[in-house]
């Protein structure tokens, strides 16, 4: 018989975050995440540096995680843990951790996709009177290393009906922040700015995909030649236009991943549309997937901004419904750099 506390460690280290949380069922009672400030610096995750980071901060993390929620291991049912994608040191040190902890304490261990984690977020419980996405619903999944459209008709059941062909939307963010000369993470940087500025101001180009595919790599070069060309004409070419220069390129990629997004609605009659992944945080994003409601007659679901950007309270929603159905992890299972949902 299911127990009526279901009590889940998740441990979440794909990347530069190491962050752990402790879910009762499908409601977080703690979600710590630290922060990696070094790879500032280097304009980027450096992957040796994340995962001697991780192994610093995995074990303080977790402390909190368990003072926060007021629990102790031996209330754990189970352990979930991110076993991909991500970086291969990174994984490996939370996937580690999590099947010691697994072993010792006698209980399973539960993979998670990443990515998945990111759509499921979605049914995290905070609220009382909270509204939860309906099945099938369409997720629009956009992050530094996805973009991707995909239909959920349950809990685990996930169906990818486009992609990126190349990059992804959060790599058309960040590589315009570096040519701009922004500082890293860039991404949030062009939202901020491009709130003082004009997105008409600006154009540029489109790469035609068939289908519901994406494609970005295009879009990065012409921004560079955009810029390149104009800094010819005028050194001061960026910090004259800045505001604009991020306002109208940001306006661009929004435009690019809604068409796809609004196409396929409107072809497969869904009416739930949700949004997951760093990216989701967008302030921008965020407004326009909202005007959508009227636009579309459909009903749209935005994150909180705890569950857009790598956490664990994500990876332990999704070990939580994999939990309930018994999809137990082998303690021999591996971390893998590509996964597909």
């Amino acid at each position: 018989m299911q127990k009526l506390s279901t009590y889940i460690l998740a441990i979440e280290s794909s990347c530069d975050d190491t962050s752990c949380a402790i879910l009762c069922n499908n409601v977080v009672l703690s979600n710590i995440t630290a922060n990696q400030k070094i790879h500032e610096k280097y304009g980027g995750v450096v992957p040796e540096l994340a995962s001697r980071d991780h192994q610093k901060n995995i074990v303080p993390v977790l402390q909190e995680a368990l003072k926060v929620a007021n629990i102790t291991l031996d209330q754990l049912n189970a352990v979930a843990v991110t076993v991909g994608p991500g970086l291969m040191g990174s994984l490996l040190v939370g996937l580690s951790f999590a099947k010691s902890l697994a072993m010792s304490l006698n209980i399973p261990l539960v993979g998670v996709n990443h990515m998945q984690g990111h759509i499921l977020a979605h049914f995290i419980k905070d609220d009382e009177d909270q509204e939860f996405p309906s099945f099938p619903f369409l997720c629009l999944t956009v992050s530094g290393g996805h973009t991707q459209l995909v239909k959920i008709s349950d809990y685990l059941s996930f169906e990818i009906l486009g992609s990126t062909i190349d990059d992804a939307v959060g790599e058309a963010f960040d590589k315009a922040a570096k040519i701009l000369g922004l500082p890293y993470p860039g991404g949030p940087l062009i939202d901020k700015f491009a709130k003082e500025g004009d997105c008409n101001k600006f154009k540029f180009s489109t790469s035609h995909v068939p289908g519901y595919d994406y494609s970005f790599s295009g879009i990065k070069t012409s921004f560079l030649y955009f810029v390149q060309n104009n800094l010819q004409k005028n050194e001061n070419f960026i910090k004259e236009n800045l505001n604009d220069i991020c306002a109208s390129y940001q306006h661009h990629l929004i435009e690019v991943l809604l068409k796809n997004a609004k196409n396929l609605l409107k072809e497969t009659g869904i009416k739930h549309l949700a949004i997951a992944g760093g990216v989701s945080a967008n302030s921008e994003l965020r407004k326009q997937i909202k005007n959508l409601e009227g636009e579309l007659k459909i009903k749209t679901f935005i994150p909180k901004f705890e569950y857009c950007t790598d956490n664990a309270a994500m990876i332990g929603i999704t070990g939580y419904y994999k939990f309930l159905m018994n999809e137990f992890s082998d303690l021999n299972c591996i971390p893998l750099t590509r996964m597909s949902l």
